[in-house]
Order: C-alpha cells, then structure tokens, then sequence
C-alpha cells in the first residue's frame, strides 16, 4: 500500500485529527481517500498533516518530523496563501521570493532524501471576501505572485502542478465567490469537491502512466 501525504495550511487541514492518523478531516483529502477506496481498493493509504495558519517557513520548519520521518510515496502541497495573509494582518508574511527560495528548498532536500518519492504541487487561490478584502486588489496580486512561483518550482523539479486559481474564478462566475470559498480564503463543501476533482484528474493520469 503506498502513502499518500497531504500537506498545506488550514485548506489541507480541515479540522483532522492529532491523536489520529486515520481521521484526516473534512476537507479535500478526506474526499480524495474515499474516491480512491473505491476505485483502487487497498492500493493507497492516505495522511493528512497540514496545520492551519502555516507559511511556507512553518512547513519547512516541520520537514523532518511531518514530512522525511513519514517517508511518504506520494507528497501533495498546497501552501503560500497564509504568507500573504499575515503579512496584512501582522505585518509577519513571507515575500514572494523569500517564498520560493523556502519552498525551492524543501523540495531539494524532500527529493534528496526520499528519491523515489512524487511530488504534486497545488497553486494557492483566492477569492474575494471578508479574509482577502484587504483591499482585494493588492490582495490578489499578492496571492498570484506566489502562484507563479509554485508554477516556477513545478517546471524547475519536474513536478505535476494543479493549476486553481482559474477554476475558482470560473466557479465564482456561476455562483458567488462565498459558494467556493466562504470567507474568500476556505472552501465550502463545493471548493473542496473542486480541489479533489482537479486533484485526482492529475493522479489518475500519474497512476495511468505507472508513476504512482
């Protein structure tokens, strides 16, 4: 059985469990592990360890305990949104470079490491609302300063990159922004069945390609 490893903020972490590796909350990964039950049964075991309110230093801070000791077969992040966000709350964010130079990093040492391991790397999105209105404008390009460094590193490694940020927008032209994520910032039921759809578009292509 290989291990599927969910990393990220407070999208990833979606209420799971400290004590228990197998309640991986409410969020996408929860939705990922039940589709693929189905459709490979007993192939893929799958964890969750984002913490809510991380940066990307935060999560590099924790590589070796929550990411090498684990020795995951698979490793999906979704980071970078908390770096914007703190920076208007708290003036403690994380600039785009900084940003890439972390995240460049943790992925030279996860690969170095873990050699045979595969690494699926999500674009950080936002919509307007009450967490991004601040105001939303330098908000945004705040937020895609960062996508576009994920896009960057995913080219840089030779990484799956799972493109958001559009479908999210596209999503808010059919329903209000508050029907995807309902601060602006957290999916809703219906944003986290999109990033598990989109999600498990890129692995099936990975497990039809043997890679996974």
């Amino acid at each position: 059985m290989k291990t599927i490893l969910f990393q990220g903020d407070s999208i990833t972490d979606s209420g799971r469990s400290r004590e228990h590796y197998y309640s991986v909350g409410t969020g996408y990964s929860v939705l990922v592990r039940g589709k693929l039950a189905l459709s490979h049964p007993g192939k893929y075991k799958v964890l969750n360890k984002g913490i809510s309110g991380d940066r990307i230093v935060d999560l590099y801070a924790r590589l070796k305990a929550d990411i090498l000791n684990l020795k995951p077969d698979i490793l999906s992040i979704l980071i970078g949104v908390n770096g914007v966000g703190h920076e208007f709350a708290y003036q403690n964010g994380v600039d785009a470079e900084k940003f890439y130079t972390i995240y460049d990093m943790l992925l030279t040492e996860v690969k170095e490491a873990l050699p045979d391991i595969k690494i699926i790397l999500l674009e950080p999105f936002v919509l307007c609302g009450p967490g991004t209105d601040r105001p939303w404008d330098a908000f945004f390009a705040e937020v895609q300063k960062r996508a576009e460094k994920v896009r960057i590193l995913a080219e840089k490694h030779g990484l799956p990159f799972i493109p958001l940020q559009e479908k999210f927008t596209e999503g808010a032209e059919k329903q209000s922004p508050a029907y995807w994520l309902w601060d602006g910032l957290h999916p809703t039921n219906a944003g986290h069945e999109l990033l598990a759809e989109e999600w498990l578009k890129v692995f099936e292509t990975m497990i039809e390609k043997g890679e996974v």
